[in-house]
């Protein structure tokens, strides 16, 4: 049996990308539990904290698991624009 590696400590203002396409991305705060979401072309996006934070985790690794193209996970991040509205004026 393999040793469980040790936790990887991350500094306070890490923040880890997640997805990165022509149209979205996607980055995981650790330290605040939570994952911002912009729509490139809308320069818009939202920052989800709490349980929708950790059911859009479950989405994204169900959607891991299966292998999906970047037009699938496109499409699936499309399906958030309702929650995307805060415009991005820098970043």
């Amino acid at each position: 049996m393999l040793p469980t590696p040790a936790p990887t400590l991350l500094p306070a203002s890490a923040m880890v990308i997640v997805y990165n396409s022509e149209s979205f991305y996607v980055v995981e705060y650790p330290s605040e539990q939570g994952f911002e979401v912009v729509d490139k072309y809308t320069r818009r996006g939202t920052f989800l904290t709490g349980d929708l934070a950790q059911r859009f985790r479950c989405s994204m690794q169900g959607m891991i698991a299966v292998g999906p193209s970047e037009e699938d996970v496109d499409d699936f991040l499309g399906e958030l624009d309702a929650l995307m509205t805060q415009r991005v004026t820098f970043h």
